[in-house]
């Protein structure tokens, strides 16, 4: 009887946890859009382009800077595995120091910077 409590218990936690599980009920927020990873390198990348347009068309550096930080905000999409992530955070350093030269006027050399973020955001679609 001791032993058959002890299955039935064993049995009992083990059909709770596998129900309950939240990897099992994840599931995206309402009203939230959930995107691939290679669907957000792709948003990335257009926003990256859309930053050097801006400046090629003579945008204002707060217009440059809003179209960055958008860029950077859809890269926190981007999450695949571990190699992933972390080209993804070395090609956000480069967004982060376009960001910092648009907000200080610099545009040529945050135009460079985001040459070289879009080159690198590009590259993540082959660690996937």
């Amino acid at each position: 009887m001791k032993s058959l409590k002890k299955i039935l218990l064993s049995l009992f936690i083990a059909a709770s946890v596998g129900t309950i599980s939240t990897s099992v009920l994840a599931e995206s927020d309402p009203g939230r859009i959930s995107y691939t990873p290679v669907e957000a390198i792709d948003l990335v990348v257009s926003n990256i382009n859309a930053a050097i347009a801006a400046i090629d068309k003579g945008a204002s550096a707060e217009e440059v800077a809003t179209l960055i930080k958008l860029a950077s905000d859809g890269s926190k999409e981007i999450n695949a595995n571990d190699k992933v992530d972390m080209a993804r955070t070395k090609a956000n350093r480069k967004l982060k120091s376009a960001m910092a030269h648009a907000k200080e006027s610099a545009l040529p050399k945050a135009e460079e910077e985001l040459k070289e973020a879009g080159k690198d955001f590009e590259a993540l679609k082959g660690l996937i």
